[in-house]
């Protein structure tokens, strides 16, 4: 992805005594000096900058005519001249008189007065502007300190200190540093008296320009929109209102809507033709994103001089070395790629990169970038063995940048920013698809898939354990508030909008939602020292690493649906190939660290074949043999020759595969079942060694047989702040056709008696309430209800929900958007059937189904294993690359070890049966998946269609229980019973 250009700086305010002085004297020279300075002033707002400039040189003059060249006045009027000549692009001569003031400055008012600080704002502007950002970073801190220290500061300066030295870190790659201090320079701005229209501008386009680099493209639009229509009210055709079009139609060029990004480029550059000239930088800047428009529509012929200009532009501006020359040189050698010129593209590339080291480092975001263009000029020239070490070198800088960013993210922002770098990502596995065989690329390929994979889900948790690892109560506050913003959430979502409007419910479930989103980034913060301390294995060392953790006798297999990506020459408009097809990869890791991999082929196909199993399953299909077989042709039988004699199969799935048992395919002449031991995970890294904070707890607690017509138990809790709007929740779930589930208290009483340390909570005391209470379990059996919301047929007899709240027949409403509000479970407390009163009192917390995203909080760290012995459990939203999105998720964000979940609907009575057996296979001393294997075959034994026996899968370790079985202890009439 291409950066934005186009940070807008702001300078501070500079008071000038000229007036008094004037006053004072009486000298005419001082009164026509100052007017002049005033008129340059205000001439430079309009963007008017030549006129500007012959005016404040006139006052220049006066002023050392009338005060000579020691005067703070006179030093105001070089700091006037010295940013117009910035603004101008004219670099040479700006500097020295921006320098010149600052000494004058220093020497007359000390080094701590605001003017000062204003000089070394515009010093440090200069020098980010030439890319000496190690020069500007010390001087950019000085001016905000002396800002911050003065009493009573000025709200203005001191936003504009914060807004550039946010800029700065931007074009570092410090997003994170940056963010904080933008959004508190808008706040000032926002707040300050007066008309700040402008200011708010620029806060808000730098602010729109760091989210865009961050992927989060919804965050950018309105806030771009927001500062093109304030930054209008200088003139439509001011130079800032270039800047704002020009970063807006970047935005739009980002999420490939070059209709829309067209007009307001062009628009962009004949406002900075007519306001600035054919010569100055900002200039380059348009003529560059143009460009790069015509080289994604495949306009060869009009990219061409437009890069060929821009970078003429800058060279004359600001020498060879600086890095927007370094930007136009990569563009042009994109440009030749795509043309097939590889010879022209490779001196511009290998300059680029050079410039790049020299100005930002090693680490920086546009290194990874140029470093990629290379790997993929050197694989147009058929010189793997030169491109690998640059993919290998941009992953490494691609992932310290994501652990540098990810400390401060939201998961929603972090998973927007996972989807970002999949673009060169999904590069590697197209890799390997050409080059199966090379060992060097399956093992960067495997590097790759165990750092990003499900990666969204593991960084959530990390922050959830350490927060419970080391919460103050500052933390514990927070916590609670943003759980019950999601109660909030999950309560109106369900609900729809009752007697709000569509529009009014959207707005208030975007408002819950955004607070949701600042606590999250918050305690992310908070919990981010803590989570530095345990951080992943770099790239070079997780493969090694994951392959020590597998049992001799098992292997890892990773599927991955990723989009192919041409990775030769691509002639042609561009748009027939780069919307690239799906595909799966597999690859295979060993323990003594050997690799393996395949391309299994076009996803289509396979997921078609992965739905339609599904399905029969579902529904009891007896015909499912035929799609049972088609899938294990399409995605298992390939394998085979790579696993070799291997059994024990660690399978961590993408895409569809993840929402279909693997046991219940079939060979032509046996289940899978019969020859392989499958335990299922997120990501090959969740076999790395977990830290252990405690010792696990031997608990065991089981909520069971909710009793849905009960009256509530529990105290009501304030109205969510919409009385209308909880009564069209009653209403919505009293037309909820909750049935009983005695095959659930069977199940639970069945686990007492061989755990008699376990604690039922039945009936009326399965509650919403008594979950979020429990302390930590060493196990925790949740058998309910379970629902995953979308339109599906649902047997008779299942652990399923009909129908409820919103989505309920006649309800128009459409499904919240949210996978984690669309899946969940149900427990006690639903009110009794029948037509609910308007002005009834607000019902309990426990009323609602408990959704994934409420789940997610708890805390289940020291948690060994979560049965979720209900429909739908395993079911959720598909995000490549991520996993599944529901309540799988939850429970592992929320810290159990593993989570064992269904795929469909699942029959009361056989899953009683089958947890019985599950839980017998663990208190002899199996494995979590070993054991519900086991119990799988024995259920096959008496019901021989795999919708009975294959429904549930275990995601997590496989590891026997730990403190929770013990051998039989003699009762007093001499009979064993087993537990403690």
């Amino acid at each position: 992805m291409g950066r934005v250009l186009g940070w807008m700086t702001v300078v501070m305010l500079c008071c000038t005594a000229g007036a008094a002085v004037a006053e004072e004297g009486g000298d005419a020279r001082r009164v026509e000096a100052q007017a002049a300075f005033d008129e340059a002033a205000k001439l430079k707002d309009a963007g008017r900058y030549s006129e500007a400039l012959a005016r404040a040189g006139h006052a220049l003059a006066l002023r050392e005519a009338a005060l000579g060249s020691t005067h703070p006045d006179f030093a105001s009027c070089l700091h006037q001249v010295g940013d117009l000549y910035r603004r101008q692009g004219d670099l040479a001569r700006a500097e020295p008189l921006l320098r010149r003031a600052l000494a004058i400055r220093e020497a007359a008012l000390g080094e701590n007065h605001p003017d000062v600080a204003s000089s070394l704002n515009n010093l440090a502007i200069l020098a980010s502007a030439q890319g000496l950002y190690d020069r500007a970073e010390p001087l950019f801190q000085r001016a905000l300190a002396i800002q911050e220290a003065i009493p009573g500061n000025d709200p203005l300066r001191l936003a504009s200190a914060l807004n550039n030295l946010a800029n700065l870190y931007s074009d570092k790659g410090l997003y994170g540093q940056a963010e904080p201090l933008l959004q508190r320079a808008l706040a000032l701005y926002e707040a300050a008296p007066g008309n700040n229209a402008v200011l708010i501008a620029y806060a808000l386009n730098n602010l729109a320009g760091l989210y865009v680099q961050q992927g989060s493209y919804g965050r950018a639009e309105p806030l771009y929109q927001r500062a093109l229509t304030l930054q209008e009210s200088l003139g439509k055709n001011h130079p800032d209102v270039a800047t704002a079009l020009n970063n807006q139609a970047n935005l739009y060029v980002q999420q490939g809507l070059y209709g829309r990004a067209e007009p307001l480029f062009h628009r962009a550059l004949a406002i900075r033709e007519a306001a600035l000239g054919k010569n100055h930088p900002d200039l380059a800047i348009s003529l560059n994103n143009l460009a790069t428009l015509y080289i994604n529509q495949g306009l060869y012929g009009r990219a061409g001089p437009l890069t060929q200009r821009a970078l003429a532009i800058q060279e004359a501006v600001f020498g060879k070395n600086h890095p927007g020359v370094a930007y136009t040189l990569s563009i042009r050698a994109r440009l030749y790629m795509r043309q097939g010129l590889y010879g022209r593209a490779e001196p511009l590339l290998q300059r680029a990169l050079a410039i790049q080291d020299a100005v930002y480092g090693k680490n920086h975001p546009d290194v990874e970038l140029s470093l990629h263009d290379f790997a993929l000029l050197r694989l147009a020239q058929h010189r793997l063995p030169e491109a690998l070490p640059l993919f290998t070198r941009a992953l490494a800088i691609s992932e310290q940048h994501l652990r540098q960013e990810l400390l401060g993210f939201s998961e929603s922002r972090l998973t927007l920013f996972l989807q970002q770098l999949r673009t060169t990502e999904q590069v590697l596995y197209s890799l390997v698809r050409e080059h199966p065989k090379d060992t060097r690329v399956r093992r960067l390929a495997l590097s790759a898939v165990l750092l990003r994979k499900g990666r969204s889900i593991e960084e959530t948790a990390s922050i959830s354990r350490s927060l419970y690892r080391s919460m103050g109560a500052e933390e514990r506050d927070r916590l609670e508030r943003l759980r019950g913003l999601r109660t909030q959430l999950a309560s109106l979502s369900l609900a729809g909008p009752g007697s709000l409007t569509p529009a009014d419910h959207q707005r208030r479930l975007a408002a819950l939602a955004s607070e949701g989103d600042a606590l999250e980034a918050d305690l992310a913060q908070r919990s981010a020292p803590l989570r530095a301390l345990t951080r992943l294995p770099p790239p070079a060392e997780i493969v090694d690493q994951v392959a020590a953790s597998l049992p001799r006798d098992g292997a890892l297999v990773e599927l991955i649906a990723y989009v192919d990506s041409p990775l030769g020459p691509q002639r042609g408009p561009p748009q027939s190939t780069s919307q690239g097809q799906l595909r799966y990869l597999a690859l295979v890791l060993f323990p003594d660290t050997s690799t393996r991999a395949l391309d299994l082929g076009p996803a289509a196909p396979i997921d078609l074949a992965a739905t339609h199993l599904r399905d029969e399953l579902a529904r009891r299909d007896a015909r499912f043999q035929t799609s049972a077989q088609a899938l294990y042709e399409l995605a298992f039988r390939p394998l085979l020759p790579l696993l070799g004699n291997t059994r024990r199969l660690f399978l961590s799935p993408d895409g569809q595969l993840g929402l279909v048992p693997f046991a219940a395919l079939h060979d032509g002449h046996h289940f899978l079942l019969d020859s392989f031991d499958f335990t299922y995970l997120t990501s090959g890294r969740d076999l790395l060694p977990r830290l252990q904070d405690r010792p696990p707890s031997s608990s065991v607690f089981v909520l069971a047989d909710p009793d849905f017509h009960a009256s509530p138990r529990t105290s009501p809790v304030a109205a969510l702040g919409n009385a209308p709007t909880l009564a069209a929740t009653r209403a919505d779930l009293a037309a909820t056709p909750w049935t009983s589930l005695p095959g659930t208290r069977q199940e639970a009483e069945s686990i007492q008696r061989l755990l008699p340390q376990t604690q039922l909570f039945l009936g009326p005391e399965a509650t919403k309430e008594r979950l979020f209470h429990l302390p930590t379990p060493g196990v925790l059996h949740l058998a309910t209800h379970g629902f995953f919301l979308e339109d599906a047929p649902v047997p008779e007899g299942s652990r399923a929900v009909v129908k409820f709240g919103a989505l309920g027949d006649g309800a128009p409403a459409p499904r919240p958007p949210d996978p984690l509000l669309r899946s969940g479970l149900i427990l006690a407390g639903a009110p009794p059937t029948g037509p609910a009163t308007p002005d009834a009192a607000s019902p309990p917390p426990d009323t609602a189904p408990v959704t994934a995203l409420e789940l997610a909080g708890l805390n289940l760290w020291g948690t060994q294993l979560v049965v979720l012995s209900a429909c739908d459990t395993g079911r959720g939203d598909v995000q490549l690359g991520q996993g599944v999105f529901g309540l799988r998720r939850a429970f592992v964000v929320a810290g159990a070890e593993t989570v064992v979940m269904s795929l469909w609907k699942v029959n009361d009575e056989t899953t009683r049966a089958l947890m019985e057996a599950y839980y017998r296979n663990l208190l002899e001393g199996q494995g979590r998946s070993t054991a519900l294997r086991e119990a799988m075959r024995s259920l096959r034994l008496t019901q021989a269609h795999p919708h009975y026996w294959a429904p549930f899968i275990s995601v997590g370790s496989d590891a026997p229980l730990r403190a929770l079985a013990s051998p039989p202890q003699p009762t007093p009439d001499g009979k064993p019973v087993r537990g403690r």
